[in-house]
């Protein structure tokens, strides 16, 4: 078992992009591609990311979108070895700090109702459904959960 003193949590930086576009391939049937996210380093300035290593090894990352008062979580992956070990609820607690050390108020993402493992962290974390997005990912037409929580 993994224990939390052995994971770092820190900052993505443009060295951290190939280890992050490929866990987002290892994650996602429709992954953001490697460029997706030299933009969000190096073009804009609401984009927040954080990501977690364990061993020298990036195993996890989250994104988010600070706007005003509003953070909107855009990504999060957990490398499928690394999954159910409670990362990403570590994570997810990480990226609500962060949010509101940039003065957000709120936090809000999309997930898929076929996706419960997210739906119930989210859960766990106060999260509330409020909406749906219909037909929102591309890959299946699957509509998406509207979730926000007050930071």
């Amino acid at each position: 078992m993994i224990q939390q003193h052995e994971l770092e949590f820190r900052f993505m930086t443009m060295q951290d992009v190939a280890a992050v576009a490929e866990l987002e391939r290892l994650s996602f049937s429709t992954p953001w591609p490697h460029e997706a996210f030299v933009g969000e380093l190096t073009r804009n300035p609401n984009a927040r990311y954080v990501v977690v290593v364990h061993q020298n090894r990036i195993v996890a990352y989250c994104g988010m979108w600070i706007i005003l008062d509003e953070a909107h979580i855009t990504n999060v992956a957990v490398h499928p070895l690394y999954r159910g070990k409670k990362i990403g609820l570590s994570l997810m607690i990480k990226m609500m700090n962060v949010a509101r050390m940039f003065h957000a108020k709120s936090m809000t993402l999309e997930v898929r109702p076929s996706n419960t493992v997210a739906r119930n962290l989210y859960t766990k974390l106060g999260f509330k459904e409020h909406g749906v997005r219909k037909r929102y990912y591309s890959d299946n037409d699957e509509d998406a959960i509207i979730m926000w929580v007050k930071l």
